[in-house]
């Protein structure tokens, strides 16, 4: 008879909890039977059985309880074994909590509250149930005679998996409930668990009544919450929503701490409003307020992509202050993203002065942009200084950076440097590529040295058995300049003679040069059809400047031939 009982005893509490969360039961040994059954919320880390298994039916715990059989069902309660096999623990009359795969769980008793389970059940299965119909809620509330406190309000919102716009509308009711005093854990559970949505009318809905909360209920608010709006918002990438957030901490007496800067400049960056990120940059670096260093990193790096080169910088200086040294991946952005303005060089070439021994040998990509930057923006004496400098204490200089080096001092006219640069390249051991070449006889050919120019040539010719279009076509611009027509087309033959093959700009300009200046209409006919021999089409324009000089010279010579029969 006693047996009977507690089957019928079992069975009952067993339906009566199938949707109560993370419950917790207790079998005596023998004759005696006491079921404890009580909601706990557990943090991580979980029993093993809560995270394979839906943690809000009591059916999943155990699938053999769950069936009618008495003889499982009894077995399954008196057997201290089987038990064991279930995950369930005896508790002795000196042990006041429940042990669970080596995690000791107290009974429910939570700072002298006391929650009645079976309406807390109620409210689960109505709030999880109810889809998005809110307004049907508070109805149903009011039918349930509920007495409120935080203890049952927080077991409510931290249940996962129940709509966030119910969450909002239960804690909406439960405001309006004289006996529930809204506190600072309530408001913070209802926006962690809020925010867990990838809504964005739940996100607002839970900012306008926190707004609402901030207004009424004096001292509730803090940081946390707020910052995990603002980085809600972020998410989303509503950057005009985490500022108004950010500029409400004031309002709701809070203080901003690294986190908040952070979260509301990325909700910023994230929609490219890089100006409004720079304010809260500003009082972030005034507050000297910087998150950790990787956040400090990604900061810099928003700020350069969006063009804020010198806001990054600031930020940099700050960090190094505050010793958070950044990976070198970012700090090479940044350097990068320096040199891409005349303005802002200089601060690249101090951001030079951090690397340092071992770490100084290998920042040749650092290095290498400095100088690029510097030869771009024409301060070529002081790409030259550096190259020296990394020449004498590191990193080993290249072949690129010795040619943005000889290219400055080309195109600024110093080919007597140029030359002793490259003589420098040589003593290195490097040897100078096409490119090297090619861009000292640009120098020379653009001041008119075609002899010298012609010179380089032949040592490129030595040293490298295929030369580019490039190098061949600033000597043949060069002839041209100097309109010496047959010296180009002779070069223009001797290209192919070593493998390079013309290509249609080359032989676009050099007709046009042969029609306007020389009025050779006949060398233009030529490499006219050596041009559809080698497959190249001429353009149009260029087609009827050749039909259009000899032409006008045919009319000159039936001109001058009616002036000599008169």
């Amino acid at each position: 008879m006693w047996r009977s009982a507690t089957v019928s005893l079992f069975k009952n509490a067993a339906k009566k909890f199938r949707t109560i969360p993370n419950p917790s039961v207790v079998c005596s040994s023998s004759s005696q039977l006491a079921l404890i059954s009580r909601f706990q919320h557990f943090s991580t880390p979980k029993p093993s059985f809560l995270v394979s298994q839906n943690p809000r039916f009591f059916s999943n715990l155990s699938p053999d309880i769950d069936g009618d059989d008495d003889s499982t069902i009894e077995s399954a309660i008196c057997s201290p074994s089987e038990s064991e096999d279930q995950h369930f623990s005896p508790i002795s009359d000196e042990n006041d909590g429940t042990q669970i795969e080596g995690f000791e769980v107290d009974l429910d008793k939570s700072e002298g509250f006391e929650v009645d389970l079976d309406k807390l059940e109620s409210v689960l299965s109505l709030l999880q149930s109810s889809g998005d119909a809110v307004g049907s809620l508070e109805s149903s509330f009011n039918a349930m005679g509920l007495s409120l406190n935080e203890e049952f309000v927080v077991r409510v919102l931290e249940t996962p998996f129940v709509p966030a716009n119910n969450l909002i509308g239960f804690f909406k009711w439960s405001w309006k409930n004289p006996g529930f005093s809204v506190t600072t854990r309530a408001v913070d559970a209802l926006v962690r668990a809020v925010c867990q949505s990838v809504r964005r009318k739940d996100t607002y809905s839970l900012w306008d009544l926190v707004k609402e909360i901030g207004e009424k209920e004096n001292g509730v608010l803090n940081v946390g919450i707020l910052n995990e709006l603002i980085a809600q918002f972020a998410k989303l990438g509503k950057g005009k929503a985490g500022l108004e957030v950010f500029n409400a901490f004031g309002e709701y007496g809070c203080e901003p701490n690294a986190d908040s800067y952070y979260f509301t400049i990325e909700a910023l960056c994230r929609r490219s409003i890089f100006d409004w990120a720079l304010s809260v940059c500003e009082k972030m670096l005034n507050a000297s307020s910087l998150p950790d260093s990787e956040k400090v990193w990604n900061i810099i790096s928003w700020f350069c992509k969006g063009r804020k080169v010198k806001d990054a910088y600031l930020v940099y200086l700050l960090a190094k202050e505050k010793n958070k040294y950044p990976p070198k991946t970012t700090v090479n952005f940044l350097i990068a993203s320096l040199c891409r303005e005349d303005g802002t060089i200089s601060m690249a070439v101090e951001m030079l002065d951090d690397f340092s021994g071992e770490e100084r040998k290998y920042a040749i990509k650092p290095y290498t942009a400095v100088i690029r930057g510097l030869c771009r923006s024409k301060d070529v004496d002081g790409a030259k200084r550096l190259l020296l400098k990394m020449i004498e204490a590191g990193p080993a200089p290249g072949n690129a950076v010795f040619n943005f080096v000889i290219n400055g001092l080309s195109k600024a006219g110093e080919m007597e440097e140029a030359m002793k640069m490259m003589k420098l390249m040589e003593t290195r051991g490097l040897k100078p590529d096409v490119y090297t070449y090619s861009v000292i006889m640009s120098g020379y050919a653009h001041g008119g040295m075609m002899e010298e120019a012609c010179r380089v040539l032949s040592e490129a010719k030595r040293n490298h058995s295929k030369l580019s279009p490039v190098t061949y076509h600033t000597l043949i611009r060069g002839y041209c300049k100097l309109e010496q027509f047959d010296k180009a087309v002779e070069l223009l033959g001797e290209m192919k003679e070593h493998g390079v093959q013309p290509n249609t700009d080359e032989y676009n300009k050099l007709i046009q040069s042969l029609c306007l200046k020389a009025l050779d209409w006949q060398t233009a006919e030529k490499l006219l059809e050596e041009m559809k021999q080698n497959g190249l089409h001429l353009n149009g324009i260029t087609r009827g400047l050749i039909r259009a000089v000899k032409e006008l010279e045919e009319e000159g010579w039936a001109t001058e031939e009616l002036r000599v029969e008169a």
